[in-house]
């Protein structure tokens, strides 16, 4: 059913506050040509694909910013429509399918998250954990916990000595988890979000299984890798989790994280230049909000100043000696947030309702928003990569390496 909640306002913000300076690149699908790597400029998309054929290509190449200020200087980058018009048509409950829209701004790269990276989403995965997928036991659990772990885990440095002893600790009072072990254990949990081109993007619908009754949108930020392990930019991402799946088994992850239209990146991948780097990705502040056509409101936020490990060390856990990932990777850092408002009655915490306006934003990287659906209602995920393949051919923007465009 159509929602009452427009999306326009959101669409209508959605670049950084400091967007004049910023390099952003978004993706373009332009109804019979196909999708197409934009820049944003001076309020229009400009056609970037003579510089790269993909995001994925764009981002591997050894300065990314700099090879598109240059194209853009040289005027070799058309222009294809207004930046207003395209946000606009975005909101996939309201399109124009004549008209151009915009789609997550990643293609060929991995998808990935790494999760329980904040101490207060690691306390919440414990709970999931002990509540075997029953909201109604979350809330007593989280009192039994807070009284045992208090702030015993908050600046402990994962992998340290400390982080061994306080392991030690817990497990001799009964209250270790497999959580904790990737929360303050060495090794970070890193696992696969979502299958390539499978991201949507701003405006579109985001899914949640149909057999859930406990989930919760997860606003993160998203770093993008390129094939060396070198972090080039940021976006914003909504890491979509259903807490009774996740919450039953851990070896249930895939279906709770990996459903149709349950990852959301956008609106653009701001990449790193003069004015934007690693150390403004450190500092990000997240805010959500939840509007429900029920009345239901909800606001939280997320610091990235509060991550437990280092951004640059999640990212070479990723792609290293031991693992290789050639097109690049999209990055989820994980949450601090997880919602426990009650919605349905006391001690009931925080589910979605279909119908559910969700924002992530950002004052660097923008504002993304999406609407939640049942995921067998959503939009079914069509173009793969042999259809991007056979799309980019038949444009003429594949090549052979090493031959001139």
């Amino acid at each position: 059913m159509p929602s009452h909640i427009p999306l326009q306002p959101h669409l209508n913000n959605s670049l950084p506050l400091d967007a004049a300076r910023a390099t952003l690149i978004g993706r373009l699908w332009q109804p019979g040509v196909g999708p197409t790597l934009v820049l944003i400029s001076e309020g229009h998309l400009l056609d970037a694909s003579r510089v790269a054929a993909t995001s994925s290509e764009l981002i591997n190449l050894p300065n990314p910013a700099q090879a598109l200020k240059s194209a853009c200087r040289s005027g070799s980058l058309p222009v294809l429509c207004p930046l207003s018009d395209a946000m606009a048509n975005s909101d996939e409950n309201a399109r124009d399918e004549r008209q151009p829209w915009l789609l997550a701004p990643c293609d060929l790269q991995a998808v990935k998250a790494s999760g329980v990276t904040f101490v207060a989403s690691l306390l919440e995965r414990v709970i999931e954990e002990q509540a075997r997928g029953d909201a109604g036991r979350a809330d007593t659990i989280r009192q039994e916990l807070s009284a045992i772990l208090g702030d015993n885990l908050r600046g402990i440095v994962p992998g340290s000595d400390q982080a061994r002893r306080v392991k030690e600790t817990l497990i001799a009072r009964g209250a270790w988890s497999q959580y904790l072990e990737v929360g303050i254990g060495p090794d970070a949990e890193i696992f696969t979000k979502a299958p390539v081109l499978a991201a949507v993007g701003s405006g579109a619908d985001v899914g949640i299984h149909p057999s859930s009754v406990w989930n919760n949108p997860e606003p993160e930020v998203v770093l993008a890798i390129n094939a060396h392990g070198e972090v080039c930019g940021a976006a914003l991402g909504n890491d979509v989790n259903l807490r009774d799946i996740e919450g039953r088994s851990a070896l249930l992850l895939g279906k709770a994280k990996d459903n149709n239209a349950s990852c959301a990146i956008g609106p653009f991948i701001r990449l790193f230049d003069e004015h934007f780097g690693i150390d403004d990705v450190r500092r990000c502040e997240l805010t959500l909000t939840v509007t429900g056509e029920d009345g239901f409101d909800l606001e939280g936020s997320s610091s990235m100043s509060l991550i437990s490990r280092d951004p640059l060390d999640i990212a070479q856990q990723l792609i290293n000696r031991c693992h290789q990932y050639p097109d690049g990777a999209m990055l989820f850092m994980g949450t601090m947030f997880s919602p426990s408002k009650d919605r349905h009655g006391a001690g009931q915490g925080f589910t979605h309702v279909v119908g559910d306006v969700v924002t992530v934003s950002s004052p660097t990287l923008g504002c993304l928003v999406n609407r939640v659906r049942l995921s067998d209602q959503a939009a079914p995920w069509t173009f793969g990569i042999g259809a991007l393949m056979h799309n980019l051919a038949s444009r003429g923007l594949l090549k052979v390496p090493g031959t001139p465009t």
